[in-house]
């Protein structure tokens, strides 16, 4: 994605201090995240990537949430894990809901909060700004997304993207 950049001269005029340009004035040349909906994920695959969720939070012994929805953020399956914790539990559907309908993973909200200090993130209405949300995407389509809650942010990351490479 190539970004087209305005500058400004950042020479001192009149004993003025430079001009900063705000971050948010570059103007992209494409949309990001423009991911086309495709058809909703199936029952049959959401379980499919619930099940490897589970299979690798075992192996950790981590006791998760998981949430699968489909491409329009409708949840169409959800387990818990025996003794996860019960906030997760909608902290998880949350997370995949993020994850697809803003077509991208929710660890770009924590970047875009924590490291690029783009507060406004913080305004927008069904963020979650924590790792474990990830689009399910086929044929560069969405398709869904999954999230995980329960353990830490990159203990839920690693235990999505199980569940990610089970289906896709």
């Amino acid at each position: 994605m190539s970004e087209k950049k305005t500058t400004a001269d950042a020479t001192p005029m009149n004993g003025q201090p430079p001009i900063t340009l705000n971050p948010l004035d570059i103007v992209p040349e494409e949309i990001p995240f423009d991911i086309p909906y495709g058809p909703p994920i199936s029952l049959e695959r959401a379980e499919m990537c619930i099940n490897a969720v589970v299979i690798e939070a075992k192996k950790h012994d981590w006791k998760m949430n998981v949430a699968v929805v489909d491409s329009g953020g409708n949840l169409v399956a959800f387990q818990r894990m025996d003794g996860a914790m019960l906030a997760s539990i909608q902290i998880a559907e949350h997370k995949a809901r993020a994850a697809a309908t803003f077509r991208r993973e929710t660890k770009f909200f924590e970047n875009a909060i924590q490291i690029n200090n783009l507060y406004y993130v913080m305004t927008l209405d069904g963020i979650v700004a924590s790792r474990g949300g990830i689009p399910l995407v086929e044929n560069g389509k969405l398709i869904g997304a999954i999230g995980c809650s329960g353990g830490t942010d990159s203990q839920d990351e690693i235990v999505c993207r199980a569940g990610v490479a089970a289906v896709i």
